[in-house]
């Protein structure tokens, strides 16, 4: 009897032990201070990216940052709160080896949503470029590392692209993400909701998208009309038309009344558009200004 008196107090002795260690590792958990929030400012925007400075606290980055961003308009429509995620982000680990991300008290860099450089400690949810003449909002935190808790967001702070620039185009792999059914993060960026092709009837925008999502398979009619609706959205979206319509024209001739599929089943022979689908895709690659997504 007193063997199992004994047995039981052991145990319960070790139990007591395990609840005061695990209050103690918590309290020592909970004990760690908060990291300062890093600040942010912005300089040398271009009609696709913007230059974004993080400067770190006064306690430093020691971990690295993520800096959180999207449309002002989304971020309006959507009433987000202060803690919810924003629709893209970027993580720079000051951990990772040779990485730079790794801010010491006042120290600035320098990152360009748009056109991000990809190395150490990098990683994003939104590579492709932002929008001509859009306001985006941002905000930043400290990344939490062993003897520091992340800080606090930062306030939300908005920027501008520069308006949309004459002559600039945008391809179709950018178009059939940026429609009106948006790809992943991005937002519909289509600048009219329909367009004519030849001498049909115009397409609304999803038949237009369903056109630039349906797989050429040997149909000339195809390939033509996808080069066609990335130059007539790209000058809807400002691009100056001038240098190529004469190619627009030609394009229109050769289609004519076929209806393009997958809305129609017309068809024709690639021979007879190479020449002017590589025109129109010339404009394009010639003054693009996103980072063209290969059909």
């Amino acid at each position: 009897m007193n063997a199992t008196i004994s047995g039981s107090l052991r145990y319960a002795a070790v139990c007591v032990f395990l609840f005061v260690m695990s209050v103690s590792f918590s309290q020592i958990a909970s004990a760690k201070p908060t990291l300062d929030t890093p600040t942010l400012s912005f300089s040398n925007a271009t009609d696709t990216t913007i230059d974004v400075t993080v400067t770190a606290g006064a306690t430093g980055a020691p971990y690295g940052f993520t800096l959180q961003w999207m449309t002002q308009a989304d971020y309006l429509a959507n009433g987000f709160s202060s803690t919810a995620p924003l629709g893209c982000d970027a993580s720079f680990a000051g951990p990772a080896a040779d990485s730079r991300y790794a801010l010491a008290p006042g120290q600035s860099i320098v990152v360009t949503p748009g056109d991000f450089t990809a190395d150490n400690g990098f990683s994003t949810t939104c590579g492709g470029p932002l929008v001509c003449g859009t306001v985006y909002v941002f905000r930043v935190f400290a990344h939490a590392g062993a003897a520091w808790n992340r800080s606090a967001f930062s306030a939300i702070a908005t920027a501008s692209t520069l308006p949309c620039s004459t002559g600039c185009t945008l391809s179709q792999g950018y178009w059939k993400t940026h429609g009106p059914i948006p790809v992943g993060n991005n937002v519909n960026t289509w600048p009219v909701t329909s367009l004519t092709l030849g001498s049909a009837p115009s397409y609304t925008d999803l038949q237009l998208l369903a056109i630039l999502n349906q797989k050429p398979m040997g149909n000339g009619l195809i390939i033509l009309a996808h080069q066609l609706i990335a130059v007539r959205l790209s000058i809807a979206n400002g691009a100056d038309a001038t240098p190529i319509a004469g190619a627009i024209a030609a394009a229109d001739v050769l289609i004519g009344g076929l209806v393009v599929p997958p809305v129609g089943s017309g068809w024709l022979d690639p021979s007879l558009t190479a020449d002017v689908t590589a025109q129109l895709e010339d404009w394009i690659t010639a003054n693009d200004c996103s980072n063209p997504i290969p059909e």
